[in-house]
């Protein structure tokens, strides 16, 4: 039925809903995860499909020792070609529970679930007893982007919640629906777990929720096979009101495949002085002597005099000031495409990318002074190594030094109050960046190709000392990942996990 039904929207149609159907393994997966300790059960299913999760969620409950009392289920779901297959597996529910001596009710509503739920939340409107409360909810939400200027964006602000991707807004108002002790388990995009964008919904989650499991996919690709998508994913469960304790961290190669289970203390998932309230998911040994190592290290940013900006040159409104190739009255453009083994190799005449910015008044602004600096890949393709790619620009190596220097702005810039960093410094942070060690520890909370300012800031650091004892080991080249590693376990010898390699 999920097959027949993915074949009713065409490409354009599922893409413009950012709707992907349930596979029946994740399906079973997500369902099994919940505690079920209530008689009578009201569970939510926003963005319900055909059912899938629905379906999972009673067999489960029908299977118990102790099956619950009562299901009621209320669904959500806009899309008509949905509705018919929904009212199926509906029916086919109350079925398997009268069998299992399960009394069944549903509810299935075809409005949007932004809207009703906002309207649910808005007591001034409705009175407080007109809320319902739900002490189930299971959810594979739409992922796509919410613009700022949108009527959604409106109503989930008169909700009092902001988020720009309409999966966190589902489950975000999954949460506020949710009575005290109710559970929750989602699968979504993985971002939620860093960045800027994510913050506001990731402290309303940790301060209504306490999370009691993650589960991740060894491989991107393996969640949603049958639709091509190459999202990261995670399921999670979480209990509303629920004190924090231990959070079991699961993976498999599929969903079907054999589950490996960790758990550690919460404060270990989120730090509790993080203000970022960034997510970390160490699913091995090596993964938490990696945080560990890093959590240990002893210098913020601002420690080190260094802060971290993202570049000023927006190639698409700079267009009329992009040159192909430096002339009279340019300066150096950079571009990740410019990075080349550790060092910013410029200009590049064989690529696609401009290699110069006109030095005029009108780019005035988005140039810095000329100096040492660090740089970062703001975005990597999937297929990349490492997640942090850095590279250090160093006008020495330049044929021609203008004096200042323009970063494009998918670039991201290292500097000390707006200037160059020291030679050895700039090269011994370059080194700590590319390292292994930095780069399993950033993909524990970091779950796309995005490499956010904020993320580097978050991040802890050598000292001055060790980052100069780094930087006097590179030369004219960097070597490679192996001799890389090598230099920062010998600067931090505690960075070292033999049994993690």
């Amino acid at each position: 039925m999920r097959r027949e039904a993915n074949q009713d929207l065409d490409a354009a149609r599922r893409s413009a809903l950012g709707q992907f159907m349930t596979p029946a393994s994740i399906a079973s997966l997500m369902a099994s995860m919940f505690e079920l300790e209530a008689s009578d059960i009201r569970l939510l299913d926003a963005g319900a499909g055909v059912g899938s999760l629905t379906a999972a969620f009673v067999a489960e409950a029908c299977r118990r020792a102790t099956p619950p009392r009562s299901i009621a289920v209320t669904a959500f779901e806009v899309e008509p070609a949905m509705l018919a297959r929904l009212r199926v597996v509906l029916d086919d529910c109350e079925r398997e529970a009268s069998a299992a001596g399960v009394r069944f009710a549903d509810r299935v509503s075809a409005c949007d679930f932004v809207q009703s739920a906002s309207a649910m939340l808005d007591t001034g409107l409705f009175g407080a007893d007109a809320r319902p409360c739900f002490n189930g909810a299971i959810l594979n939400p739409p992922y796509r982007k919410i613009h700022s200027a949108s009527r959604e964006r409106s109503l989930l602000r008169a909700a009092g919640i902001e988020t720009s991707n309409l999966y966190a807004a589902f489950v975000a108002l999954a949460i506020r629906l949710l009575e005290p002790g109710g559970e929750l388990v989602a699968i979504t995009p993985r971002s939620f777990c860093n960045g800027p964008y994510f913050k506001p919904f990731r402290q309303l989650l940790l301060r209504e929720m306490a999370l009691l499991r993650v589960h991740l996919f060894e491989t991107r690709d393996r969640a949603f096979a049958e639709d091509a998508v190459l999202q990261e994913n995670v399921i999670f469960h979480a209990k509303k009101g629920a004190p924090r304790g231990r959070v079991a961290l699961s993976t498999s190669a599929a969903p079907d495949a054999r589950v490996r289970v960790r758990t550690l203390p919460h404060d270990a998932v989120v730090n509790p002085c993080d203000p970022n309230a960034f997510i970390h998911l160490a699913v091995s040994d090596g993964d938490e002597h990696h945080s560990a190592t890093i959590q240990a290290l002893p210098c913020t940013l601002p420690d080190l005099g260094i802060q971290v900006s993202t570049g000023r040159v927006v190639d698409f409104r700079a267009r009329e000031f992009l040159r192909k190739e430096p002339g009279r009255r340019t300066v150096p453009l950079i571009y990740p495409a410019h990075f080349d083994a550790g060092f910013v190799s410029w200009p590049r005449l064989d690529g696609r990318k401009p290699n110069a910015l006109a030095d005029v008044d009108a780019t005035a602004d988005l140039m810095v002074m000329s100096g040492t600096y660090v740089l970062t890949k703001r975005f990597t393709s999937k297929e990349e190594r490492r997640r942090v790619v850095a590279a250090v620009y160093d006008p020495g190596r330049l044929t021609d030094d203008t004096g200042r220097v323009g970063f494009e702005n998918h670039v991201n810039y290292f500097h000390a109050n707006g200037g160059g960093l020291p030679k050895l410094v700039a090269r011994g942070l370059a080194t700590y960046l590319n390292s292994s060690l930095v780069d399993r520890y950033f993909r524990q909370f970091n779950g796309h190709t995005q490499v956010n300012a904020a993320d580097l800031r978050s991040l802890r650091y050598p000292s001055l000392e060790a980052l100069r004892a780094m930087g006097r080991r590179i030369g004219a080249s960097f070597p490679d990942q192996a001799g890389v590693d090598e230099i920062v376990e010998a600067a931090l010898p505690y960075a070292r996990n033999d049994s993690a390699r």
